[in-house]
């Protein structure tokens, strides 16, 4: 064999001999076995059904943001696996990133060498199942390719593909067509409860507050609602105190273990290879650029929401408008920030500059911290946050569902937050606030954009409530979907 095959191959061995002991390590935190998030149970189904002989759906691709948790992710299915009585052999954790940074080697590489030497087989002639546990598969530019490769070869190659959140466009026709996505968010308020204190909020509490929200039906949702007390109840900080730390904490599974200051650290240190290692598998930038592309984000962490000019931030930094744009975009691509546009409607055009939002208020309070800004003490940058949560359960709404089919905010002078706009056609105006809300603004929402009926999220009641066209919804229970 070939020197730096043997070296692949001692790589390779090492990761069988180590995988076991980095499961347990991943998944045990402080003696105690961690809940495996939400997303473990379709990649658990997936599995199953794959030793049971369904090969369709064996090229799963898991794409990200940092920190979500997708290694631990990999890491409880390894150990389920294990528990299964599938042999260590047979599952292959590989970070792509150490593969290709240090050792100079390939994906396909790897996985044919993986087959050939321990198995001695080739992906054709297999006659057990493997599993492959490939993470932050951004690192090998012809990842996808591979998978497409392997998956045509064997049906006995079960494949699993984590990576930053632009992943999705870097796969190739060919690849889209064979994978399964399975897009890992930051936690929502349910997930946090549960993993963090074992509360069970009542089965179809998410679905319920879906329905309320597209088509005004608040029946399902009250029916849960005493429930939902009850369960909550057995928290031992107040409701409200605990929903602010997730509020400015609590979107990474960091948060659960961690003291508050370590979590900001963290968080903030996580943006940082974002953009120092993320970005870099997109587009390679200079130093300098770099360094814009972080006041960037300190100008859109420290700003109270509104619209972003281009032109103007360009002027605030001294740099072109064409570079600000560009780095919006590649910044959306992962997934770090998203943006609202203002609703112009059909055959119009609105002269106003797009909302930005992170894809967690986590991020933003991360940001702030570094000048001092504490969230949990500061009710000014609460209500920051809490606009910034709306938006971001909104967007991993529309991108794991499709529904809504837009997200907007009202270019009107003191308009609603948010305008979703449903694939039937009707308008749903949403108004945030921390403390009390009126019904004024949502009003005039209503009858500006013709809407059956208007949402407004706050802390101002306790349940449910629908006075004639407008439905008031607790922040608390809002966070639950």
């Amino acid at each position: 064999m070939e020197p730096d095959k043997v070296l692949l191959l001692h790589y390779i061995l090492t990761r069988l001999k180590e995988n076991p002991i980095l499961s347990q390590e991943n998944i045990n935190k402080k003696g105690k076995k961690l809940k495996p998030r939400e997303g473990f149970e379709n990649l658990k189904k997936l599995a199953d059904d794959f030793l049971k002989g369904d090969v369709e759906n064996r090229f799963i691709v898991m794409p990200g943001l940092r920190g979500v948790g997708k290694t631990t992710l990999l890491f409880h299915l390894y150990d389920y696996l294990i528990s299964k009585g599938v042999e260590n052999k047979r599952i292959l954790y590989l970070p792509t990133d150490y593969l290709k940074d240090f050792l100079g080697f390939s994906l396909f590489d790897a996985i044919n060498l993986f087959v050939s030497e321990v198995h001695h087989k080739t992906p054709v002639t297999l006659d057990k199942e493997l599993f492959l546990l490939i993470d932050e598969a951004q690192h090998d530019d012809k990842w996808s390719e591979t998978g497409k490769v392997i998956y045509d070869q064997s049906k006995k190659i079960f494949m699993i593909f984590t990576g930053s959140s632009a992943i999705n466009l870097e796969m190739s026709v060919d690849a889209v067509r064979r994978t399964k996505k399975e897009s890992i968010f930051p936690l929502n308020f349910r997930e946090y409860l549960y993993l963090k204190y074992d509360i069970n909020t009542p089965p179809g509490t998410s679905a319920a507050i879906k329905t309320l929200i597209f088509t005004g039906e608040t029946s399902q949702l009250e029916e849960k609602e005493n429930q939902i007390m009850t369960e909550l109840l057995k928290l031992t900080n107040p409701l409200d105190k605990e929903w602010e730390r997730y509020l400015s904490l609590g979107g990474f599974p960091l948060s659960l273990y961690l003291d508050d200051f370590d979590i900001q650290e963290r968080t903030f240190n996580m943006v940082e290879r974002v953009v120092e290692k993320d970005l870099s598998t997109i587009r390679s930038f200079r130093s300098q650029t770099r360094n814009v592309i972080f006041r960037i984000l300190m100008f859109l962490a420290l700003q109270k929401p509104g619209e972003v000019s281009e032109n103007k931030l360009a002027n605030h930094l001294d740099v072109s408008s064409s570079l600000v744009k560009d780095i919006l975009h590649l910044l959306e691509k992962t997934h770090l920030i998203f943006h609202v546009a203002p609703f112009a409607g059909a055959g119009k055009t609105v002269r106003k500059s797009w909302k930005y939002y992170f894809l967690t208020p986590s991020i933003k309070s991360a940001i702030n911290s570094k000048i001092g800004k504490n969230a949990l003490y500061n009710r000014e940058l609460m209500g920051v946050l809490l606009e910034n949560l709306i938006a971001s359960y909104l967007f991993k709404l529309k991108e794991t569902t499709r529904r809504p089919e837009g997200i907007f905010y009202s270019p009107q002078k003191k308009g609603v937050d948010f305008l979703l706009y449903d694939y039937s056609g009707k308008i749903i105006p949403i108004e945030v606030g921390l403390g009390k809300k009126g019904r004024s603004q949502i009003k005039k929402a209503i009858r500006t954009y013709h809407s059956d009926y208007g949402l407004v999220i706050s802390h101002d009641r306790l349940k449910v409530t629908r006075q004639d066209d407008v439905i008031f919804l607790p922040v608390n229970t809002f966070s639950l979907m």
